[in-house]
């Protein structure tokens, strides 16, 4: 079994910076703001889940900075290991928006409606 087979809490920060392309990084607290961003995005997302606000432009910003930073497929394998599956449907919408997915990827998967209606709407 190779080191990355599946993400684990003992992996996850190994495997981020194997895939972290980030030329203005000049210190570690760089990686670990980035990293942070998963965070957000888990907090957002529960907002949502929980209050039914959702803050889709502030979703949508941290979304574009983890992907600008990290190569597409790990940071999608970094996104629903780090995201609990029953948010998973919110966020694979905003990744099918931004093109980071294709729609039949993931097909167990569904979409969030609502949210890809306030996409659309943008």
């Amino acid at each position: 079994m190779k080191l990355f087979d599946e993400l684990n809490r003992d992996n996850f920060e190994l495997y981020a910076a194997k895939y972290y392309d980030n030329p203005s990084c000049v210190e570690a607290d760089d990686f670990y703001e980035d990293l942070a961003r998963f965070k957000y995005i888990i907090r957002l997302l529960r907002k949502y889940r929980d209050t039914g606000i959702l803050q889709e432009r502030l979703i949508l910003n941290h979304v574009i900075c983890i992907y600008n930073v990290f190569e597409t497929s790990a940071a999608n394998k970094m996104m629903f290991y780090r995201i609990e599956t029953g948010l998973w449907p919110q966020i694979k919408t905003f990744l099918v928006y931004l093109n980071y997915i294709p729609e039949n990827q993931y097909k167990d998967i569904g979409i969030d409606i609502k949210i890809a209606k306030r996409l659309q709407d943008l």
